[in-house]
């Protein structure tokens, strides 16, 4: 058959890598035979020692703890099924198509090992990568032989190695029946990166797709040893790795996030990424970026509150406003899964309310607090700002927290308790509609790009029937213009006051 262009890139790409392997693989240390021995099989129980022994090429730092945690997952139960859910540039691939079948091969625990991808193309570039190291890594060559010989399969998206270890690339969808050398069959299938935006806005796909690991790709495992290892981050709601989830609730999802979002601390990998890192992205990318790509927290278009009901504006002078307020909805913990404190501050003229600033953090209360503290006295005197919050909320630990930051600052500021009954809060949030589409909201372009506004309203677009994402800002934004709706002083059409001094005509 006549090579493609495609083909030729491909064996180009591939050369190059066998040549920088060559180059960057060399053990220069003496060992005896019985020292090489007892390396070999102390890198057979412990993968941490064997990614330094035989691929610190590849890996420039040390390995986190959870990437050690999956692979002893998967090496302890023979029929694994599970999904390495791990944040962008967290070495999934790596860890999943180089280091743990390489581990199991030589555990006696892979003779067969089946790369799926989006297509033959992607997959089969994942398995040049293993191919590589077997034909050119020293210090495997070393220690287990030369693993490419002649007359036996080694090509690309498909190899047999001296040791017995067989590895095949197919696309997802391709035809596995039949799919075995002798009386070898697949044991060990890892699908990576399989899930383009093309397939994702497919549902039907999705599910096809899905179907098609149930029914066609695991059923080619028939041994002892039946694993299926799945690399890919949840950057979506809706994904083929969440509709198997989903039907599958005993296989193990492996999620792992980058960083505590409240603290920037429990880093996953410090070796890796310090602290330092996170503060950076973040400032670079914003904060919803960041959730999306590192803690894997996606977000999708709301159903209810659209774009198309957002508006932005540049807002009237802050002391022009008929009535302002600030609402504050608590959260007591700081934890990565704990609600958010919302602090939102409204003004209303006329008909129209105005988002003017924000604050939607997870963070301690006095976080919030101070943050209250500084804003009101950017305020100038003529503007009088009160915060609302609800009454329920009020115990020890926040009393102790206003007092720290008063105590600081020393001062106070208006903190009001909101006594009144409330419903049910998917109820009153979606009180708040019929303002969005009356065009009567109107949000602050200075704060559009602001990552407070920004995670606000990715509350907002969350809110839908069933929801179970944060919904602190919301709630924050109802409570507000409930108050807003009590306090306002109506105006006549030349903006004078009508409460007070009115005499009502007398009739008969």
């Amino acid at each position: 058959m006549k090579s493609t262009k495609k083909d030729k890139d491909a064996l180009k790409a591939y050369r190059e890598r066998v040549q920088w392997i060559l180059e960057n693989s060399k053990n220069g240390v003496f060992e005896s035979p019985q020292d090489r021995q007892s390396a070999v099989e102390r890198a057979k129980k412990d993968i941490g020692y064997m990614v330094k022994r035989y691929f610190s090429h590849i890996a420039d730092c040390e390995s986190g703890a959870f990437q050690i945690q999956l692979a002893k997952m998967v090496r302890r139960n023979p029929t694994f099924k599970g999904f390495a859910e791990w944040p962008r540039g967290f070495a999934k691939s790596v860890w999943c198509t180089i280091f743990i079948p390489f581990w199991l091969h030589i555990n006696g625990q892979t003779e067969y090992f089946l790369q799926i991808s989006n297509s033959f193309d992607a997959a089969a570039d994942l398995l040049d990568d293993l191919r590589a190291e077997l034909e050119a890594n020293e210090k495997i060559i070393k220690d287990f032989g030369p693993q490419k010989t002649i007359g036996k399969k080694w090509e690309r998206g498909y190899f047999i190695t001296a040791s017995g270890l067989i590895g095949r690339a197919l696309g997802i969808g391709q035809k596995v029946r039949g799919l075995r050398v002798g009386n070898k069959r697949p044991d060990l299938c890892e699908v990576d990166d399989l899930e383009t935006e093309e397939i994702n806005g497919n549902p039907a796909r999705q599910d096809k797709y899905a179907k098609w690991i149930e029914r066609s790709l695991i059923p080619t495992m028939t041994g002892k040893y039946r694993r299926l290892l799945w690399s890919n981050n949840r950057w979506a709601e809706r994904m083929v790795q969440t509709v198997l989830q989903k039907k599958h609730p005993k296989w193990k999802v492996h999620h792992v996030k980058a960083y505590d979002p409240a603290t920037l601390e429990s880093l996953a990998w410090p070796q890796k990424y310090p602290k330092s890192y996170w503060q950076n992205q973040i400032e670079e990318l914003g904060t919803l970026a960041c959730q999306a790509e590192y803690n894997q927290e996606p977000h999708t278009e709301g159903k209810i509150f659209t774009d198309n009901l957002f508006r932005y504006e540049k807002l009237p002078r802050i002391d022009s406003y008929d009535a302002i307020l600030g609402y504050w909805d608590v959260a007591y913990s700081d934890k990565d899964t704990a609600d958010s404190n919302a602090v939102r501050i409204w003004g209303r003229k006329g008909q129209n309310y105005y988002l003017v600033k924000s604050f939607v953090r997870q963070c301690k209360m006095t976080d919030a607090i101070e943050w209250m503290f500084l804003y009101s006295a950017t305020l100038p005197e003529s503007v009088s700002l009160s915060f609302h919050y609800e009454s329920q909320f009020w115990n020890d630990a926040l009393s102790m927290s206003y007092r720290t930051v008063r105590d600081k600052y020393g001062r106070d500021i208006p903190l009001i308790r909101d006594d009144r009954t409330k419903g049910r809060k998917y109820d009153r949030i979606l009180t708040l509609l019929p303002y969005y589409q009356q065009g009567r909201i109107i949000y602050n372009t200075a704060e559009q790009s602001s990552d407070d506004h920004q995670v606000g309203l990715a509350q907002l677009k969350g809110i839908e029937p069933g929801y179970k994402c944060h919904d602190d800002g919301p709630d924050a934004d109802e409570g507000a213009l409930d108050k807003l709706n009590r306090i306002y002083v109506p105006t006549d059409k030349n903006n004078r006051p009508t409460a007070g001094g009115h005499r009502r005509q007398t009739r008969y």
